[in-house]
């Protein structure tokens, strides 16, 4: 086998609650994280090139080099395991960029998986994951997808009950948002209200998914929707259109509804296309279906 072609799916945030800032500079997490059915595709070759790694593809505003995750991740899988030769490895983008959904993590889990694939290396997804994080805080959680609680940076998991096939209408409005903005503005010793993770796990545990996305919360939406306040009429449209749980998606600016019907959802996201071009529809995702 010389080339290997692997998705790397999107996520949303169901929950997002920061703790504290730790000394390190990071913040403690905790999460609700869900896989959705959009994805990059990462295609790697292996070439004669002795520790050559090239990349091609992506789209306009992404590096190709060093400072891309998917060259992090094969840099240090390379090294890890003493891979022969090189690699050349196509990315074909479709997650929108800066959007708060995870699309550079997806991109960089693709990578630890198609290598895993591609030698033969035969490592569990949670191995992948411990490799992952020393590329990003989102990336373990990529690698193992589905419906999880993830706590720490970002890097612990615990999978929980699987929410599969919602449709959610996604709204991604043409600005992009600083994850390191949003972070640096946020005070989490100040925050005063902070989602009921607790209370939503055991929703989700119970298939009461209404009860799980009525206690949706997202503590960074203090920063973003305060720079960006036509967010928050964005979450209110979703919801006039018929979603049962609106919210922003990770440091945004990206906003998701949830819908009980695919039709009532592809229905919204025609009406919401009129003021925000880039809404599209695309539905929660089974972990065991993220292995292709």
């Amino acid at each position: 086998m010389d080339t290997v072609t692997q998705k790397g799916y999107a996520k949303i945030n169901l929950g997002l609650d920061v703790l504290r800032k730790r000394q390190d500079g990071y913040h403690e997490l905790r999460m609700i994280m869900q896989t959705v059915d959009i994805f990059d595709t990462v295609t790697i070759t292996k070439t004669d090139e002795e520790g050559r790694i090239e990349l091609t593809g992506g789209c306009t505003g992404l590096p190709l080099d060093e400072h891309n995750l998917i060259y992090k991740a094969a840099r240090i899988m390379a090294e890890a395991y003493h891979l022969p030769g090189g690699m050349r490895i196509h990315l074909d983008k479709t997650i929108p960029m800066a959007a708060g959904m995870a699309g550079g993590s997806a991109d960089a889990a693709a990578t630890f998986l198609a290598i895993n694939r591609l030698y033969e290396l035969h490592l569990s997804k949670e191995e992948l994951a411990k490799y992952g994080v020393k590329v990003g805080a989102d990336v373990p959680y990529c690698i193992v997808g589905g419906t999880c609680l993830a706590e720490g940076i970002g890097e612990i998991l615990t999978p929980l009950k699987q929410m599969n096939d919602i449709p959610v209408v996604i709204v991604k409005p043409a600005f992009d948002v600083s994850t390191g903005y949003v972070y640096g503005n946020l005070h989490a010793d100040e925050l005063k209200n902070h989602p009921d993770i607790d209370a939503q796990i055991a929703a989700i545990e119970a298939s009461d998914y209404k009860k799980a996305a009525s206690l949706m919360g997202n503590v960074l939406q203090n920063v973003t929707i305060a720079a960006y306040p036509e967010l928050d009429s964005i979450k209110e449209q979703l919801r006039s259109l018929g979603s049962f749980g609106s919210m922003m998606s990770g440091s945004g600016p990206s906003v998701f509804g949830l819908f009980e019907e695919k039709s009532k959802a592809e229905e919204a996201a025609h009406k919401m296309q009129i003021l925000w071009p880039d809404a599209f529809v695309c539905a929660t995702k089974l972990i065991s279906n993220c292995e292709d």
